[in-house]
């Protein structure tokens, strides 16, 4: 990897992510919030997704949406910045029997210039907060209109600026979780397996002004708004009623205002419209 990827944030991403790697799919792979977020993010995607489509995924981690989609006859090119995540993913993919399906790549968001399968690509996918991972969200957004088909689709899921439920954590007195994503340009100091680096958030109005020029919004949903967040360790279980009730209003509310931009994250789908 050359200096532009070797930047001190990323160093500690990646070492942060292999270490986690190999506890990834046991820590979350059973969990009912994860899965219901998992079901949310795919319900969306598959709503813009042509047969047979190719898909660039960015922060792929161990594959579990890389699999999911190659099971549906789409070619997937995995990339990441964790190689021990990347080389869990080409196990999976083999156990699975999808192995000609996809394709794994360890780079980084920041250095797509340098991808090696340029596309062009269906569709470009990144779930589940990675982008906030970098405070050059900007160069990543611009970069993406070179590597989509006419007509392809750009679908993230983001970290916003504020959540309802991390806000209310203030009245149980966890005022450095309440107040994190009020960080700004410094970011907010992550820390998974011993190993610490920061994020960062950005609203919808930050991808739109990025992407205005050559791609039109076709899709928001906010994503655990009313669902609370998985770091709420056994709430579904604890209180199952209560969850599918919560369950219930989320998918009623999760396109509309203020729901939309409240959430721990928020699903946002673009179309190019340039070529």
């Amino acid at each position: 990897m050359d200096e532009r990827i070797e930047t001190i944030n990323e160093r500690a991403a990646a070492a942060a992510f292999n270490k986690q790697a190999a506890l990834f799919d046991d820590l979350y792979s059973g969990d009912t919030i994860i899965q219901y977020k998992r079901r949310r993010v795919r319900e969306h995607i598959l709503k813009f997704l042509q047969p047979h489509s190719r898909i660039l995924e960015l922060n792929s981690g161990t594959g579990d949406d890389a699999i999911f989609l190659a099971k549906r006859g789409h070619k997937i090119h995995a990339t990441d910045i964790s190689a021990l995540m990347q080389n869990l993913l080409a196990e999976k993919a083999k156990l699975y029997n999808v192995q000609k399906s996809i394709s794994c790549e360890l780079r980084s968001f920041t250095d797509l210039e340098n991808l090696s399968d340029k596309g062009p690509y269906d569709m470009i996918f990144s779930n589940f907060a990675g982008l906030n991972c970098t405070n050059e969200l900007d160069k990543v957004l611009l970069s993406l209109n070179s590597l989509l088909k006419p007509g392809g689709i750009v679908t993230m899921v983001i970290l916003p600026k504020f959540s309802l439920w991390e806000f209310l954590l203030l009245f149980k007195g966890k005022f450095k979780t309440a107040f994190r994503r009020f960080s700004g340009e410094k970011g907010s100091k992550a820390h998974i397996e011993g190993e610490y680096f920061r994020c960062w958030y950005y609203n919808p109005s930050f991808i739109k002004k990025h992407l205005r020029n050559s791609f039109t919004m076709i899709g928001i949903e906010g994503l655990c708004s009313i669902v609370p967040p998985s770091y709420l360790h056994g709430f579904a279980e604890k209180y199952p009623s209560f969850f599918r009730s919560l369950v219930e209003h989320e998918e009623k509310l999760k396109t509309r205002w203020p729901w939309k931009v409240i959430g721990d994250y928020y699903i946002i789908s673009f179309r190019k419209t340039g070529k």
